[in-house]
């Protein structure tokens, strides 16, 4: 029998190959490493969100949801949005619930951009980034986000904009630098979107894990409202990432470019787990508090070790990420040294490359998950001082 040699891989998607957190993970089981790359909780969210989605199946709610969203959802996210900034929102024109925010980031890109298209990314950038701007056939311009504080380069921007671009794909709290955005910056940002009339698709997911500083959406900023799409996620705030629950707040001029797109990739996402995360966000203030408080405990306590053992820790205001500097160790690159990590040490973590356009401007750092239970991170931390110190 011949072998087929042809390729069948979209050109647009070819350069992405299999995703990073595939591939860490993979080689984490396969050595049996405790697995501090992908970005998952080792346990459940509350079991009352739980319930609240099994009662949505027993109750009969296992047909197709509307199109936005099962109005029970998205008259909670109206609600919460409000009560947190302020803005009042409509929950039938202005909220689409999307199957997480991965799905609203491709919308989002289909729905908005035409051939050529640009749209200004800052980088090490969350991997779906580029690959679903390809898929729209639009093109990324990158700006660096430096260690060892990641702040935004507003003057990068503005060098960053031609006639072509058409929106700032902006990520606060930020994956995977833990980086959480300033009112200045914001600010600047505001003055060149206004400036330019540019498109801000707004990722939040991780807008309750807060540890320094303060999450500003930046529709909330003067005259960005209208401009705005701000995506956010049940999946990190309630430790639900099976669920696939996202949406998005624009609005209803936005609102109706995103689901041009999101109709025909999805249409609606699982109707009872809708119901279990409007449970969740009615959970309120003091679980999103207690949220804060647990995940600053756990890095510090990460953060702490590694800083023991010899690494660079650039400590995160946010996420549940923490980029290091693993140069000490002697090793040439990220790939060669996390491979050391799970191979000889039993530590999953993630080489950052695939995050940068040029991968060698990733190469000294290294990603470390902290959203992990504490006796996985006691064993964890275990096993760095065993063999790396």
């Amino acid at each position: 029998m011949e072998t087929m040699t042809t390729q069948h891989t979209a050109s647009r998607l070819a350069p992405f190959g299999e995703s990073v957190f595939a591939t860490w993970s993979r080689l984490a089981k396969e050595h049996q490493a405790v697995n501090l790359g992908q970005g998952f909780p080792d346990f459940d969210g509350p079991p009352e969100v739980i319930e609240a989605a099994y009662r949505a199946m027993l109750d009969g709610h296992n047909q197709y949801a509307p199109l936005g969203g099962e109005p029970t959802l998205t008259h909670a996210i109206a609600e919460d949005f409000s009560e947190a900034t302020g803005i009042r929102v409509d929950p039938v024109s202005e909220i689409t619930v999307t199957a997480g925010c991965t799905e609203a980031i491709a919308a989002a890109m289909l729905g908005l951009l035409n051939p050529n298209d640009e749209v200004i990314v800052f980088e090490p950038f969350y991997d779906s980034y580029p690959a679903t701007i390809a898929l729209a056939s639009g093109v990324m311009k990158s700006i660096i986000l430096r260690p060892p504080h990641f702040g935004i380069d507003l003057e990068a921007v503005r060098e960053a904009i031609t006639p072509r671009t058409r929106a700032i794909l902006l990520n606060s709290p930020h994956n995977p630098t833990g980086h959480v955005a300033t009112r200045d910056e914001l600010e600047g940002l505001a003055a060149i979107c206004i400036e330019h009339d540019l498109i801000v698709i707004s990722d939040e997911v991780y807008d309750r894990m807060v540890y320094a500083g303060e999450h500003i959406p930046i529709a909330t900023i003067e005259g960005m409202w209208e401009r705005t799409l701000t995506l956010r996620s049940m999946a990190k705030t309630f430790s639900m990432t099976g669920w696939k629950i996202g949406w998005v707040i624009a609005p209803p001029a936005l609102t109706d470019a995103l689901r041009a797109a999101h109709q025909f990739q999805i249409y609606s996402v699982a109707t009872p787990l809708q119901h279990g995360a409007a449970a969740a966000i009615r959970l309120g203030d003091e679980y999103y508090t207690q949220l804060a408080s647990d995940y600053l405990m756990r890095r510090n306590m990460l953060c702490d070790a590694l800083e023991q053992v010899g690494f660079g820790v650039h400590r995160p205001d946010g996420t549940y990420f923490v980029m290091c500097d693993h140069t000490p160790f002697g090793y040439a690159d990220s790939e060669a040294f996390c491979t050391h990590l799970v191979k000889n040490v039993g530590i999953a973590a993630i080489p950052p490359g695939s995050f940068y356009v040029n991968p060698a401007d990733g190469k000294d750092l290294v990603r470390f998950a902290f959203c992990k239970s504490l006796p996985v991170l006691e064993e964890a931390i275990a096993r760095l001082r065993r063999g790396v110190e």
